[in-house]
């Protein structure tokens, strides 16, 4: 975007400075024909996004700004912007007069003259921290799902029969093939007698922790925890082994989920 100026006293028209103090963006015009290329005219939105006041910013370079941690791409993009006399946007971290970091979406834009020479250029200052910041919380809530995710998948891994199980005359052998993403899926193979054992199955609906974790659960249950068994009752010297269907009315009832329709 190219606009068109008359190079005059180092001042513009009163009316359009009334009218570019109203804008709600921070608005600078410099004169690259004076050394360092100097701020002669800032808005009030400029005075309040960075807390300097107007006699403070004009006469100056824009990169008084800058900070410890301003980013260097950034200005290095906008350091070549004016030397090619092109524009450039950019969002760069700046600072407030009391020090306070800020990100600034940085637009410049070269203004022109009738023969087509850059006489001024303008630059327009938006505060965009609320939106960074925002775009920070969402990137380390992400990570931090990811972690959980990858701790609940070593979890779910750890619990794990053995590759090859033996009970009696019958050996059972699987292969574990893991999925991208962290489901509610399970497998156990348990003794029950020195001639029997269950082998169950485990499809959680969904995806995720929830899942993960409900997955978790009910391969304790199953797995004959110390003080919990869903799948034998005791029975004189031999265990009573359970049949499947009263093992899923068992679990059901201990894990109601009529609002979500699901079942075991």
């Amino acid at each position: 975007m190219e606009f068109t100026a008359e190079k005059d006293e180092g001042t513009i028209p009163f009316v359009l400075s009334q009218i570019l103090d109203t804008c709600i963006n921070g608005i600078t015009l410099s004169d690259p024909d004076q050394p360092d290329n100097p701020i002669i005219y800032a808005n009030e939105a400029f005075e309040l996004i960075t807390g300097y006041d107007r006699d403070e910013i004009l006469g100056r370079n824009c990169r008084f700004l800058q900070g410890p941690d301003t980013n260097a791409a950034a200005v290095a993009e906008i350091r070549a912007a004016l030397e090619q006399r092109r524009d450039c946007v950019v969002e760069v971290l700046n600072y407030r007069r009391d020090g306070t970091p800020f990100w600034n979406r940085l637009s410049i834009s070269p203004l022109r003259n009738t023969a087509g020479e850059v006489t001024h250029f303008i630059g327009i200052q938006s505060d965009v921290t609320a939106r960074r910041l925002a775009e920070e919380g969402l990137r380390r809530s992400k990570e931090a799902l990811e972690q959980d995710l990858r701790l609940a998948a070593r979890v779910q891994q750890a619990l794990l029969p053995p590759p090859e199980t033996e009970t009696g005359t019958v050996r059972i052998a699987h292969v574990f093939h893991p999925c991208d993403d962290l489901a509610g899926d399970a497998v156990g193979i348990v003794p029950l007698t020195h001639d029997a054992l269950a082998l169950f199955l485990l499809d959680v609906s969904g995806h995720g922790v929830g899942a993960a974790l409900l997955s978790f659960t009910l391969t304790h249950l199953l797995s004959r925890a110390p003080g919990v068994d869903v799948l034998t009752e005791e029975l004189g010297e031999r265990p009573l082994i359970l049949a499947p269907a009263v093992v899923a009315g068992r679990l059901n009832r201990q894990f109601p989920m009529d609002r979500t329709r699901q079942y075991f």
